[in-house]
């Protein structure tokens, strides 16, 4: 059940990085409930197996930043930068945590 709850936030946080990064910029609505849906998404669903990937990705998305906004076509640079920044905020926290995670498992005694 828990697994199901965090996959439903994942897909609920990427349709509202979407329709926000076209719609609603720079709303801090929005960034609360990326920051709540993350901080699920990180709890439920990122397992030790599945940490170094998702860690990885996550770099990967906080390090392209505004690689969008020189296309200026019918402003979609801007629309896709505003994407990226909202897709960065929901998987930010959930990042946090597996990082915690995974720190643990490292740090904690060994068998």
């Amino acid at each position: 059940m828990l697994s199901k709850i965090g996959f439903w936030a994942f897909i609920i946080g990427l349709i509202l990085c979407v329709v926000a990064g076209f719609a609603w910029a720079d709303n801090q609505g929005v960034l609360i409930a990326l920051l709540i849906l993350g901080i699920i998404i990180g709890l439920l669903n990122i397992t030790a197996k599945e940490t170094m990937l998702f860690l990885v990705a996550t770099i990967a998305l906080m390090v392209v930043g505004r690689v969008f906004e020189p296309l200026s076509l019918l402003n979609l640079g801007k629309h896709l930068d505003n994407i990226l920044a909202y897709v960065a905020t929901l998987m930010a926290p959930a990042a946090v945590i597996a990082a915690v995670k995974a720190l643990w498992s490292v740090g904690k005694p060994g068998d």
